[in-house]
């Protein structure tokens, strides 16, 4: 069988740690644990197909059923056999009496959206790809992933998440659609910095189809991921924090500089989180932060811009923390002239965390 693997918005590391930390949590925490374990990497093989063949997302592995741009599926608490599920909701339907169902139709509209008027892009893989959803994943399941052809969501156990909570969350749901994203443009390896890189530009892009939503400008925002959506033997505001990372709730270990930096092995141990993936995207994520609050305005007037535009031309699937400040550098001289406050103030944020 090919190997699987999925962008799980909460990590198992997240899981194992507060299952030590608190025996309530321990059953659920296992149980999510053991249901992500069961599938091994579909989305790393389906990354290398589209990089090296350019096939068209819609007819890789027949996963994403063709047809209607916005589409969305019940499980029915089934299990990764029986994705995509029963359709119950696609653009020319009325809203479903199922409250998930409309969120997670309505969160990937608007990302949609925001790809098109923002970033100029043509949906996850800029050739209209339709966006496939399937709510109600297995039974009490902590997580939502991208597995490399449509996004799936848990209910929630109540306890490590929130019942209901993970189609809640607009900054949720577009984070994991910015992982295909990623799959279709630098293609940025799971594994220590890239992968780090990776998790960092679907909470940057996440976090700005936020703000833009709400109309909010960067100073204002609260720069959350998964903000209300932490069960209840959870402490915790949120899954992570870009303004202060390591402070979004009770052993978060994310750094907000490389003198932090984690330095984990890439192996087959959960606790280890593919090297450090989830934890060390805390520093580019701080520079994110700096860089668009420093710019001033909305996110997505000049900071979103600059780091899409290395996503898609100027980084690759190896590429590390410095490639990446190199990269978001010379697109702010590209966007908005070399040498000018622009360039300067990424420049400086990558400094501040040490980057450069």
């Amino acid at each position: 069988m090919t190997d699987r693997h999925a962008c799980f918005i909460l990590p198992q590391v997240v899981l194992l740690e507060a299952a030590d930390r608190n025996e309530d949590l321990r059953e659920a925490a296992m149980n999510t644990v053991a249901a992500s374990a069961s599938m091994r990497t579909q989305r790393v093989a389906l990354t290398d197909l589209v990089r090296l063949l350019g096939a068209p997302a819609a007819r890789i592995g027949e996963l994403t059923p063709a047809g209607r741009l916005n589409t969305v599926y019940d499980v029915r608490n089934g299990s990764w056999d029986d994705l995509p599920g029963v359709r119950v909701r696609g653009v020319d339907d009325p809203p479903s009496g199922d409250r998930a169902v409309n969120e997670a139709f309505d969160h990937a509209a608007t990302t949609r959206d925001f790809y098109a008027k923002v970033l100029e892009r043509d949906s996850i893989d800029d050739a209209g790809m339709e966006l496939v959803s399937s709510v109600h994943f297995d039974h009490d399941f902590d997580n939502a992933f991208w597995n490399g052809a449509q996004m799936v969501y848990g209910d929630g156990s109540g306890k490590v998440l929130a019942k209901g909570g993970l189609t809640r969350d607009l900054s949720v749901v577009a984070h994991e659609l910015t992982h295909g994203v990623v799959q279709f443009t630098a293609g940025l390896r799971y594994s220590k910095q890239s992968g780090a890189l990776n998790e960092s530009f679907a909470d940057a892009l996440g976090s700005v189809v936020r703000q833009w939503a709400a109309g909010e400008t960067a100073s204002a925002a609260d720069w959350l991921v998964g903000e209300g959506i932490l069960g209840s033997e959870m402490k915790g505001v949120a899954l992570r924090s870009m303004k202060e990372p390591g402070t979004a709730f009770e052993g978060d270990r994310q750094p907000a500089h490389m003198r932090d930096y984690v330095d984990l092995p890439d192996d087959n141990n959960p606790r280890n989180d593919h090297g450090g993936v989830h934890i060390n995207s805390g520093i580019p994520n701080k520079a994110f932060y700096l860089a668009a609050t420093r710019l001033g305005g909305h996110s997505w007037d000049k900071a979103s811009p600059i780091w899409y535009d290395a996503l898609a031309k100027r980084l690759r699937p190896n590429s590390n923390f410095t490639e990446a400040a190199d990269a978001t550098i010379a697109s702010a001289g590209a966007l908005y002239g070399v040498g000018q406050d622009t360039e300067k103030a990424v420049r400086s944020a990558w400094e501040e965390v040490g980057v450069l």
